[in-house]
Protein backbone atom coordinates (compact mmCIF):
# COMPACT_ATOMS: atom_id res chain seq x y z
CA UNK A 1 0.00 0.00 0.00
CA UNK A 2 1.18 3.08 -1.06
CA UNK A 3 1.64 4.77 2.68
CA UNK A 4 1.26 8.47 1.36
CA UNK A 5 -2.55 8.06 0.42
CA UNK A 6 -3.29 5.24 3.17
CA UNK A 7 -6.08 5.72 5.56
CA UNK A 8 -3.42 6.11 8.45
CA UNK A 9 -1.77 9.42 7.68
CA UNK A 10 -3.99 11.35 5.25
CA UNK A 11 -5.33 14.67 7.53
CA UNK A 12 -9.09 14.16 9.74
CA UNK A 13 -10.35 17.36 8.27
CA UNK A 14 -10.15 19.09 4.36
CA UNK A 15 -7.12 20.55 3.32
CA UNK A 16 -7.04 24.47 2.67
CA UNK A 17 -8.27 24.98 -1.01
CA UNK A 18 -5.77 25.43 -3.64
CA UNK A 19 -5.69 28.64 -5.64
CA UNK A 20 -7.68 28.38 -8.59
CA UNK A 21 -6.04 28.63 -11.74
CA UNK A 22 -7.53 30.95 -14.61
CA UNK A 23 -9.88 29.20 -16.72
CA UNK A 24 -10.27 30.42 -20.65
CA UNK A 25 -11.97 29.40 -23.72
CA UNK A 26 -14.32 26.41 -22.87
CA UNK A 27 -12.33 25.44 -19.45
CA UNK A 28 -14.76 28.02 -18.36
CA UNK A 29 -17.51 26.19 -18.94
CA UNK A 30 -16.73 22.50 -18.46
CA UNK A 31 -16.38 20.74 -14.87
CA UNK A 32 -14.77 21.94 -12.11
CA UNK A 33 -12.72 19.19 -11.48
CA UNK A 34 -10.30 20.46 -8.44
CA UNK A 35 -11.49 18.28 -5.62
CA UNK A 36 -10.23 14.94 -7.54
CA UNK A 37 -6.50 16.31 -6.50
CA UNK A 38 -7.27 15.24 -3.34
CA UNK A 39 -7.15 11.41 -2.85
CA UNK A 40 -9.45 10.24 -0.55
CA UNK A 41 -12.25 12.22 -2.11
CA UNK A 42 -10.99 11.05 -5.53
CA UNK A 43 -10.85 7.25 -4.16
CA UNK A 44 -14.84 8.02 -2.70
CA UNK A 45 -15.84 9.61 -6.01
CA UNK A 46 -14.09 6.97 -8.26
CA UNK A 47 -16.13 4.64 -6.04
CA UNK A 48 -19.62 6.03 -7.33
CA UNK A 49 -18.88 5.74 -10.52
CA UNK A 50 -19.41 2.02 -10.05
CA UNK A 51 -22.11 1.97 -7.70
CA UNK A 52 -24.34 4.18 -9.38
CA UNK A 53 -24.99 1.82 -12.17
CA UNK A 54 -24.85 -1.56 -10.08
CA UNK A 55 -27.52 0.46 -8.14
CA UNK A 56 -29.58 0.91 -10.45
CA UNK A 57 -29.46 -2.45 -11.87
CA UNK A 58 -30.91 -3.68 -8.89
CA UNK A 59 -33.03 -0.89 -8.46
CA UNK A 60 -34.85 -2.80 -12.15
CA UNK A 61 -34.00 -6.05 -11.03
CA UNK A 62 -36.44 -5.53 -8.00
CA UNK A 63 -39.17 -4.66 -9.51
CA UNK A 64 -39.14 -6.49 -12.38
CA UNK A 65 -38.50 -9.98 -10.13
CA UNK A 66 -41.97 -9.12 -8.33
CA UNK A 67 -44.39 -8.53 -11.18
CA UNK A 68 -42.55 -11.77 -12.59
CA UNK A 69 -44.33 -13.34 -9.83
CA UNK A 70 -46.75 -12.06 -8.85
CA UNK A 71 -48.54 -10.20 -12.09
CA UNK A 72 -49.60 -7.23 -10.20
CA UNK A 73 -48.40 -3.72 -10.08
CA UNK A 74 -49.43 -3.12 -7.31
CA UNK A 75 -47.50 -5.09 -5.23
CA UNK A 76 -44.53 -3.48 -7.34
CA UNK A 77 -45.95 -0.69 -5.58
CA UNK A 78 -46.04 -2.22 -1.92
CA UNK A 79 -42.67 -2.63 -2.27
CA UNK A 80 -41.90 0.91 -2.79
CA UNK A 81 -43.35 1.56 0.51
CA UNK A 82 -41.43 -1.14 2.04
CA UNK A 83 -37.91 0.62 1.07
CA UNK A 84 -39.51 4.07 2.12
CA UNK A 85 -40.45 3.40 5.37
CA UNK A 86 -36.84 1.76 7.20
CA UNK A 87 -35.06 4.33 4.40
CA UNK A 88 -36.69 7.38 6.12
CA UNK A 89 -36.61 5.78 9.62
CA UNK A 90 -33.02 4.66 9.32
CA UNK A 91 -31.91 7.89 7.70
CA UNK A 92 -32.94 10.31 10.31
CA UNK A 93 -31.00 8.10 13.05
CA UNK A 94 -28.39 7.24 10.50
CA UNK A 95 -27.38 10.98 10.80
CA UNK A 96 -27.63 10.74 14.50
CA UNK A 97 -25.19 7.71 14.60
CA UNK A 98 -22.80 9.74 12.06
CA UNK A 99 -22.32 12.36 14.62
CA UNK A 100 -21.41 10.42 17.42
CA UNK A 101 -18.53 7.76 15.68
CA UNK A 102 -15.97 8.24 13.39
CA UNK A 103 -17.78 7.98 9.66
CA UNK A 104 -15.07 6.17 8.42
CA UNK A 105 -15.81 2.73 10.65
CA UNK A 106 -19.79 3.68 9.62
CA UNK A 107 -19.11 3.67 6.02
CA UNK A 108 -17.43 0.64 6.56
CA UNK A 109 -20.05 -1.42 8.31
CA UNK A 110 -22.92 0.22 6.24
CA UNK A 111 -21.44 -0.23 2.79
CA UNK A 112 -20.66 -3.96 3.46
CA UNK A 113 -24.32 -4.28 4.57
CA UNK A 114 -25.88 -3.48 1.17
CA UNK A 115 -23.35 -5.55 -0.28
CA UNK A 116 -24.28 -8.65 1.41
CA UNK A 117 -28.06 -7.65 1.00
CA UNK A 118 -27.07 -7.33 -2.91
CA UNK A 119 -25.86 -11.28 -2.37
CA UNK A 120 -28.79 -12.12 -0.54
CA UNK A 121 -30.84 -11.01 -3.82
CA UNK A 122 -28.45 -13.06 -6.10
CA UNK A 123 -28.98 -16.01 -3.87
CA UNK A 124 -32.71 -16.09 -3.74
CA UNK A 125 -32.49 -15.44 -7.65
CA UNK A 126 -30.37 -18.05 -8.63
CA UNK A 127 -32.05 -20.78 -6.41
CA UNK A 128 -35.46 -19.65 -7.86
CA UNK A 129 -37.00 -19.04 -4.60
CA UNK A 130 -39.72 -16.80 -6.14
CA UNK A 131 -41.03 -15.68 -3.02
CA UNK A 132 -42.34 -12.03 -2.78
CA UNK A 133 -42.19 -11.64 0.82
CA UNK A 134 -38.02 -12.32 1.09
CA UNK A 135 -38.27 -9.77 -1.65
CA UNK A 136 -39.18 -6.98 0.27
CA UNK A 137 -37.61 -7.96 3.56
CA UNK A 138 -34.48 -7.89 1.64
CA UNK A 139 -35.35 -4.99 0.20
CA UNK A 140 -35.95 -3.17 3.61
CA UNK A 141 -33.12 -3.90 5.11
CA UNK A 142 -30.97 -2.65 1.78
CA UNK A 143 -32.95 0.59 2.37
CA UNK A 144 -32.20 0.71 6.25
CA UNK A 145 -28.45 0.39 5.30
CA UNK A 146 -28.82 2.81 2.64
CA UNK A 147 -30.41 4.55 5.64
CA UNK A 148 -27.87 4.72 7.62
CA UNK A 149 -25.08 4.97 4.98
CA UNK A 150 -26.20 8.54 3.28
CA UNK A 151 -26.03 10.96 5.48
CA UNK A 152 -22.32 10.26 6.47
CA UNK A 153 -21.38 9.53 3.75
CA UNK A 154 -22.47 13.06 2.52
CA UNK A 155 -21.39 14.56 5.94
CA UNK A 156 -18.19 13.06 4.95
CA UNK A 157 -17.35 15.20 2.20
CA UNK A 158 -16.46 18.47 3.98
CA UNK A 159 -14.10 16.87 6.11
CA UNK A 160 -12.15 15.71 2.88
CA UNK A 161 -12.41 18.78 0.24
CA UNK A 162 -12.34 22.22 1.02
CA UNK A 163 -15.12 24.36 1.77
CA UNK A 164 -14.85 26.50 -1.13
CA UNK A 165 -14.68 23.70 -3.41
CA UNK A 166 -17.93 21.53 -1.96
CA UNK A 167 -19.85 22.93 -4.81
CA UNK A 168 -17.49 21.62 -7.13
CA UNK A 169 -17.35 18.03 -5.16
CA UNK A 170 -21.64 17.91 -4.88
CA UNK A 171 -21.28 19.03 -8.41
CA UNK A 172 -18.82 15.61 -9.79
CA UNK A 173 -21.07 13.44 -7.43
CA UNK A 174 -24.67 14.54 -8.60
CA UNK A 175 -23.81 14.23 -12.03
CA UNK A 176 -22.08 10.60 -11.74
CA UNK A 177 -25.73 9.55 -9.58
CA UNK A 178 -27.56 11.26 -12.40
CA UNK A 179 -25.41 9.17 -15.39
CA UNK A 180 -26.36 6.57 -13.41
CA UNK A 181 -30.02 6.99 -13.43
CA UNK A 182 -29.63 7.23 -17.18
CA UNK A 183 -27.33 4.58 -17.50
CA UNK A 184 -28.06 1.83 -14.98
CA UNK A 185 -32.12 1.22 -16.26
CA UNK A 186 -31.10 1.04 -20.00
CA UNK A 187 -27.98 -1.77 -19.21
CA UNK A 188 -30.30 -3.48 -17.41
CA UNK A 189 -33.16 -3.79 -20.03
CA UNK A 190 -30.37 -5.20 -22.70
CA UNK A 191 -28.17 -7.27 -19.96
CA UNK A 192 -31.76 -8.97 -18.59
CA UNK A 193 -32.98 -11.28 -21.75
CA UNK A 194 -29.40 -12.12 -22.20
CA UNK A 195 -28.01 -12.70 -18.61
CA UNK A 196 -31.09 -12.92 -16.42
CA UNK A 197 -31.80 -11.19 -13.00
CA UNK A 198 -29.25 -13.04 -10.63
CA UNK A 199 -26.20 -11.88 -12.60
CA UNK A 200 -27.71 -8.22 -12.36
CA UNK A 201 -27.70 -8.81 -8.29
CA UNK A 202 -24.17 -10.36 -8.65
CA UNK A 203 -23.07 -7.38 -10.80
CA UNK A 204 -24.34 -5.09 -8.30
CA UNK A 205 -22.74 -6.89 -4.73
CA UNK A 206 -19.17 -7.16 -6.99
CA UNK A 207 -19.50 -3.20 -7.73
CA UNK A 208 -19.88 -2.66 -3.70
CA UNK A 209 -16.95 -4.17 -3.25
CA UNK A 210 -15.19 -1.39 -4.72
CA UNK A 211 -17.21 0.74 -2.92
CA UNK A 212 -15.87 -0.87 0.70
CA UNK A 213 -12.45 -0.95 -0.63
CA UNK A 214 -12.56 2.83 -1.17
CA UNK A 215 -13.67 3.48 1.89
CA UNK A 216 -11.02 1.24 3.30
CA UNK A 217 -8.54 3.43 2.07
CA UNK A 218 -10.20 6.55 3.63
CA UNK A 219 -8.89 8.70 6.50
CA UNK A 220 -10.15 8.36 9.99
CA UNK A 221 -13.10 10.46 10.83
CA UNK A 222 -14.29 10.70 14.58
CA UNK A 223 -16.29 13.58 15.73
CA UNK A 224 -14.92 16.92 16.06
CA UNK A 225 -13.82 18.15 19.65
CA UNK A 226 -13.16 17.33 22.96
CA UNK A 227 -16.96 17.36 24.13
CA UNK A 228 -18.53 13.86 26.29
CA UNK A 229 -18.87 10.97 24.00
CA UNK A 230 -22.74 11.10 22.96
CA UNK A 231 -25.30 8.75 22.23
CA UNK A 232 -27.48 8.64 19.23
CA UNK A 233 -31.17 8.57 20.48
CA UNK A 234 -34.41 10.16 20.04
CA UNK A 235 -32.81 12.91 21.68
CA UNK A 236 -30.07 13.77 19.28
CA UNK A 237 -32.44 13.54 16.37
CA UNK A 238 -34.55 15.92 18.11
CA UNK A 239 -31.66 18.90 18.61
CA UNK A 240 -31.02 18.25 14.60
CA UNK A 241 -34.53 19.35 14.18
CA UNK A 242 -34.05 22.15 16.47
CA UNK A 243 -31.00 23.28 15.45
CA UNK A 244 -32.45 23.58 11.95
CA UNK A 245 -35.55 25.47 12.78
CA UNK A 246 -32.86 28.16 15.11
CA UNK A 247 -30.81 28.15 11.43
CA UNK A 248 -33.07 29.82 9.05
CA UNK A 249 -30.67 29.19 5.90
CA UNK A 250 -30.67 25.77 6.83
CA UNK A 251 -34.58 25.75 6.83
CA UNK A 252 -35.17 27.78 4.39
CA UNK A 253 -32.68 25.48 1.89
CA UNK A 254 -35.00 22.08 3.00
CA UNK A 255 -38.40 24.01 2.54
CA UNK A 256 -37.09 24.79 -1.17
CA UNK A 257 -36.64 20.93 -2.56
CA UNK A 258 -39.72 20.32 -0.39
CA UNK A 259 -41.55 23.15 -2.77
CA UNK A 260 -39.67 22.07 -5.91
CA UNK A 261 -40.23 18.58 -5.52
CA UNK A 262 -43.81 18.21 -4.29
CA UNK A 263 -45.49 20.48 -6.26
CA UNK A 264 -43.13 20.39 -9.39
CA UNK A 265 -42.31 16.71 -10.00
CA UNK A 266 -44.67 15.45 -12.55
CA UNK A 267 -43.74 12.10 -13.11
CA UNK A 268 -47.03 10.16 -11.99
CA UNK A 269 -48.44 11.98 -14.90
CA UNK A 270 -45.76 10.59 -17.65
CA UNK A 271 -48.04 7.74 -18.03
CA UNK A 272 -51.23 9.14 -18.83
CA UNK A 273 -49.19 12.15 -21.04
CA UNK A 274 -47.65 8.98 -22.98
CA UNK A 275 -50.88 7.54 -23.26
CA UNK A 276 -52.90 10.49 -24.41
CA UNK A 277 -51.24 13.51 -25.33
CA UNK A 278 -48.15 12.26 -26.67
CA UNK A 279 -49.96 8.93 -28.44
CA UNK A 280 -49.08 9.67 -32.29
CA UNK A 281 -45.32 9.26 -30.99
CA UNK A 282 -45.73 6.12 -30.08
CA UNK A 283 -46.35 5.68 -26.50
CA UNK A 284 -43.65 3.75 -26.18
CA UNK A 285 -41.12 5.73 -26.79
CA UNK A 286 -43.09 9.00 -25.34
CA UNK A 287 -42.86 7.06 -21.98
CA UNK A 288 -39.26 6.44 -21.96
CA UNK A 289 -38.14 9.64 -23.09
CA UNK A 290 -40.22 11.54 -20.71
CA UNK A 291 -38.76 9.44 -18.24
CA UNK A 292 -35.06 10.32 -19.50
CA UNK A 293 -35.53 14.18 -19.68
CA UNK A 294 -34.90 15.08 -16.48
CA UNK A 295 -31.96 12.91 -15.46
CA UNK A 296 -30.57 13.66 -19.35
CA UNK A 297 -30.32 17.52 -18.31
CA UNK A 298 -29.04 16.86 -14.95
CA UNK A 299 -25.71 14.88 -16.68
CA UNK A 300 -25.40 18.02 -18.99
CA UNK A 301 -25.68 20.58 -16.44
CA UNK A 302 -23.21 18.57 -14.43
CA UNK A 303 -20.55 18.50 -17.18
CA UNK A 304 -21.11 21.79 -17.60
CA UNK A 305 -20.73 22.89 -13.98
CA UNK A 306 -17.96 25.12 -13.96
CA UNK A 307 -20.14 27.61 -15.31
CA UNK A 308 -21.46 28.21 -12.03
CA UNK A 309 -19.54 25.98 -9.55
CA UNK A 310 -17.25 29.32 -8.25
CA UNK A 311 -20.34 31.44 -7.42
CA UNK A 312 -20.35 32.47 -4.29
CA UNK A 313 -23.94 33.57 -3.77
CA UNK A 314 -25.09 30.53 -2.52
CA UNK A 315 -28.76 31.22 -1.38
CA UNK A 316 -29.59 33.29 -5.01
CA UNK A 317 -28.22 30.28 -6.75
CA UNK A 318 -30.67 27.82 -4.75
CA UNK A 319 -33.63 30.27 -5.35
CA UNK A 320 -32.71 30.63 -8.72
CA UNK A 321 -32.78 27.66 -9.98
CA UNK A 322 -35.81 26.77 -7.99
CA UNK A 323 -37.84 29.75 -10.02
CA UNK A 324 -36.33 28.00 -13.01
CA UNK A 325 -37.25 24.49 -12.24
CA UNK A 326 -40.95 25.48 -12.17
CA UNK A 327 -40.88 27.63 -15.69
CA UNK A 328 -39.64 24.59 -16.87
CA UNK A 329 -41.86 22.52 -15.51
CA UNK A 330 -44.95 24.79 -16.16
CA UNK A 331 -43.19 24.92 -19.99
CA UNK A 332 -43.58 21.21 -19.87
CA UNK A 333 -47.11 21.29 -18.96
CA UNK A 334 -47.87 23.75 -21.67
CA UNK A 335 -46.38 22.07 -24.78
CA UNK A 336 -48.46 19.49 -27.39
CA UNK A 337 -44.95 18.61 -29.18
CA UNK A 338 -43.39 15.79 -27.72
CA UNK A 339 -39.79 17.01 -28.09
CA UNK A 340 -40.33 20.54 -27.42
CA UNK A 341 -41.35 19.01 -23.67
CA UNK A 342 -38.66 16.84 -23.37
CA UNK A 343 -36.77 19.88 -24.13
CA UNK A 344 -38.08 21.68 -21.23
CA UNK A 345 -37.46 18.90 -19.08
CA UNK A 346 -34.06 18.62 -19.76
CA UNK A 347 -34.01 22.69 -18.98
CA UNK A 348 -35.52 21.21 -15.29
CA UNK A 349 -33.13 18.83 -14.82
CA UNK A 350 -29.84 21.10 -15.13
CA UNK A 351 -32.03 23.41 -13.03
CA UNK A 352 -32.56 20.57 -10.64
CA UNK A 353 -28.67 19.86 -10.66
CA UNK A 354 -27.72 23.77 -9.83
CA UNK A 355 -29.90 23.58 -6.76
CA UNK A 356 -28.79 19.99 -5.68
CA UNK A 357 -25.51 21.53 -5.83
CA UNK A 358 -25.58 24.62 -4.20
CA UNK A 359 -28.34 22.74 -1.55
CA UNK A 360 -25.67 20.62 -0.39
CA UNK A 361 -23.17 23.17 -0.04
CA UNK A 362 -25.01 24.93 2.03
CA UNK A 363 -25.56 22.23 4.17
CA UNK A 364 -21.92 21.30 4.46
CA UNK A 365 -21.05 25.00 4.69
CA UNK A 366 -23.45 26.36 7.60
CA UNK A 367 -23.83 23.09 9.55
CA UNK A 368 -21.11 22.70 12.51
CA UNK A 369 -19.46 19.41 11.88
CA UNK A 370 -21.05 17.83 14.80
CA UNK A 371 -24.75 18.37 13.72
CA UNK A 372 -23.63 17.70 9.89
CA UNK A 373 -24.87 14.07 9.92
CA UNK A 374 -28.16 14.70 11.19
CA UNK A 375 -28.49 17.40 8.43
CA UNK A 376 -27.61 14.92 5.85
CA UNK A 377 -30.35 12.41 7.42
CA UNK A 378 -33.25 15.09 6.99
CA UNK A 379 -31.63 15.84 3.43
CA UNK A 380 -32.21 11.86 2.58
CA UNK A 381 -35.36 11.91 3.61
CA UNK A 382 -36.53 15.02 2.42
CA UNK A 383 -34.75 14.38 -1.41
CA UNK A 384 -36.87 10.74 -1.06
CA UNK A 385 -40.09 11.53 0.11
CA UNK A 386 -40.59 14.85 -1.90
CA UNK A 387 -41.39 12.84 -5.38
CA UNK A 388 -43.25 10.39 -3.48
CA UNK A 389 -45.70 12.75 -1.79
CA UNK A 390 -45.58 14.44 -5.86
CA UNK A 391 -46.58 11.42 -7.04
CA UNK A 392 -49.85 11.08 -4.89
CA UNK A 393 -50.68 15.11 -5.40
CA UNK A 394 -50.29 15.04 -9.49
CA UNK A 395 -52.33 11.80 -9.76
CA UNK A 396 -54.77 13.13 -8.07
CA UNK A 397 -55.17 16.69 -9.66
CA UNK A 398 -54.21 14.98 -13.28
CA UNK A 399 -57.33 12.87 -12.33
CA UNK A 400 -59.59 15.99 -11.76
CA UNK A 401 -57.63 18.66 -14.26
CA UNK A 402 -56.35 17.17 -16.56
CA UNK A 403 -52.64 16.06 -16.74
CA UNK A 404 -51.55 18.90 -18.95
CA UNK A 405 -52.48 21.47 -16.51
CA UNK A 406 -51.65 19.71 -13.28
CA UNK A 407 -48.22 19.72 -14.61
CA UNK A 408 -48.32 23.25 -15.30
CA UNK A 409 -50.23 24.50 -12.26
CA UNK A 410 -47.43 22.82 -10.19
CA UNK A 411 -44.65 24.62 -12.22
CA UNK A 412 -46.46 27.96 -11.60
CA UNK A 413 -46.74 27.74 -7.97
CA UNK A 414 -43.36 26.34 -7.51
CA UNK A 415 -42.02 30.02 -9.07
CA UNK A 416 -44.66 32.02 -6.93
CA UNK A 417 -44.19 29.60 -3.58
CA UNK A 418 -40.01 30.11 -3.74
CA UNK A 419 -40.53 33.89 -4.70
CA UNK A 420 -42.60 34.17 -1.51
CA UNK A 421 -40.55 32.51 0.71
CA UNK A 422 -37.20 34.12 -0.57
CA UNK A 423 -39.14 37.62 0.08
CA UNK A 424 -40.16 36.66 3.27
CA UNK A 425 -37.17 35.54 4.91
CA UNK A 426 -33.96 37.06 3.82
CA UNK A 427 -31.62 34.68 5.45
CA UNK A 428 -31.35 32.60 1.99
CA UNK A 429 -30.98 35.62 -0.06
CA UNK A 430 -28.30 36.86 1.91
CA UNK A 431 -25.96 33.81 1.98
CA UNK A 432 -22.48 33.62 0.86
CA UNK A 433 -19.49 31.91 1.03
Amino acid sequence: MDTSESSSTEPDTAPPAAPAPPRRGWRRWAMDTRPLRIPAYRRLWSSTIVTAVGSQLTAVAVPKQIYDITGSSAWVGYAGLAGLVPMVVFALWGGAVADTVDRRKLLLVTNSGIAVTSLLFWAQAVTGLDSVVVLMVLLALQQAFFGLNSPARNASIARLVPAGELPAANALGSTVMQTGLVAGPLLAGVLIPVIGLPVLYLIDALALCVTVWAVFRLPALPPLGEGPARRAGVREIAAGFRYISGHKVLLLSFLADIVAMVLGMPRALFPQLAAQTYASYGEGLALGVLFAGIPVGAVLGGLFSGVFSRARRHGWMVIGAVVGWGVAIAGFGLSGNLWLAVAFLAAAGVADMVSMVFRGAILLSAATDEMRGRMQGVFTVVVAGGPRLADVLHGTSGSAFGPRAAVAGGGALVVAVMLALAAAVPALRRYRV
